[in-house]
């Protein structure tokens, strides 16, 4: 009986041993690449950082018993540059997952060196939907929007409201075009049509040109398939020429509380869009929001943020890969990323989400007015709901689908 014990006992501790030995390089990297010094860096940057880095904090800290570390690039918005981090990110520091990995011409190439590498990739704030589209791969997920949802969403009740014709300004890069893409095949299909459109360089500071073309359109609606500081600035100067003013339209088919709070209540009033995360929706969000801005404030000498949907998606999606490591009992990539399809995503916002085969986060999507200045309450009381839109009529159908993972019924 003596030997039997010390023989369980040293299986036991072989076995433990092992389990040990799933988590590769004695430590689970993540690495976050974002934007943090050009025209989205005010909405992700430093605020995608810190709620990867919260939702290390919240797990513990470590995972499997080993520790969690985070790394950060900027990858300045140039794919070249956020190729050449990524691979050395891989073959240097051995990093597990690759986070935030906007803009959508940075996500698509990041996409394809992580399908090539096996590696997991989260994308929370490139939009194209081609990433859960011929893009998509075994190991990776797009998290918190796409153009295809945008589109529906906001393009389909303007179109609703009496928008039907449309001119766009489109940032003259992937995401751009593939808004601006599924934003026009939602307008035809409401019985609309799309008078034309120009295309902007990206972080462009003068839009006085563009804007008199779409004012001269005489569109009723102009579609801004932009971001960032081009949204803000392309929405400024549309009032400076009076082109609301003057009964046409603006659609922001990308716009972030950050954005709006830039804008001012003033400006901004009126505008719809579309999110899937907004700070004061339960007692859980805005427990998570005000913790969130406190902690952005301290990062920059007190200008105090609240999260956007992709400072959300990041920190829930963090969460959510670390509590598939552990499921899985490994940081391997393959059993990880079946692991996140198998379990649904509880989290502050999220409450029983599916992930589809193709990557594709099944979350609901809200339609959201902006407030007047009268109607708001105080700081960041900006948004009044318009409508919910379910996981299954926001996201592209499988039928539809380019995604070889997919299941076509």
């Amino acid at each position: 009986m003596r030997r039997e014990l010390i023989g369980a006992a040293a299986a036991c501790v072989f076995v433990a041993a092992g389990a040990q030995a799933q988590i590769s390089g004695d430590a689970v990297k993540i690495g976050v690449i974002q934007d943090f010094s050009g025209v989205y860096a005010d909405v992700v940057g430093n605020s995608s950082l810190l709620a990867v880095q919260m939702a290390v904090e919240d797990y513990g800290g470590k995972v499997l018993g080993k520790p969690i570390e985070v790394l950060q690039a900027d990858h300045q918005n140039k794919p070249d540059i956020a190729s050449n981090v990524v691979r050395q990110w891989l073959d240097v520091d051995k990093v597990d997952l690759l986070a935030g990995n906007g803009t959508s011409s940075v996500g698509l190439a990041i996409r394809g060196i992580a399908r090539e590498r096996g590696v997991i990739d989260i994308n929370t704030s490139a939009a194209s939907s081609d990433l859960t589209g011929k893009a998509c791969s075994p190991t990776g997920f797009h998290w918190v929007y796409d153009t295809y949802a945008l589109a529906k969403v906001t393009g389909a009740a303007a179109v609703k409201s009496g928008g039907d014709s449309w001119y766009f300004l489109t940032a003259d890069y992937a995401f751009g075009h593939a808004l601006e893409r599924d934003v026009t095949a939602f307008v035809k299909a409401g019985g609309g049509k799309v008078l034309g459109g120009v295309r902007h360089p990206l972080s462009t500071a003068d839009f006085s040109s563009f804007l008199l073309q779409a004012q001269a359109s005489k569109a009723k609606v102009i579609g801004l398939a932009n971001a960032g500081n081009d949204t803000v600035n392309s929405i400024k100067q549309a009032a400076e020429f009076g082109i609301v003013a003057g009964g046409q339209k603006l659609a922001g088919l990308l716009v972030f509380i950050t954005d709006i709070n830039a804008l001012g209540l003033k400006t901004a009033q009126g505008l719809l869009l579309t999110e899937s995360f907004y700070w004061d929706m339960t007692e859980d969000t805005r427990k998570f929001g005000k913790r969130f801005a406190e902690r952005r404030g301290k990062m920059s000498g007190g200008k105090s943020l609240m999260p956007n949907m992709m400072n959300a998606g990041d920190y829930e999606s963090t969460l959510h890969y670390l509590k598939a490591v552990e499921a899985a009992g490994t940081d391997d990539p393959a059993k990880v990323a079946v692991k996140m399809r198998e379990m649904p995503i509880n989290s502050l916002y999220a409450k029983d989400v599916k992930i589809r085969e193709d990557g594709r986060v099944m979350r609901p999507m809200y339609l959201f007015q902006v407030k007047a200045p009268g109607e708001s309450k105080g700081p960041w009381d900006y948004y009044k709901l318009v409508q919910t839109v379910s996981g299954d009529e926001a996201w592209r159908p499988a039928a539809e689908s380019e995604c070889p993972l997919l299941k076509k019924s």
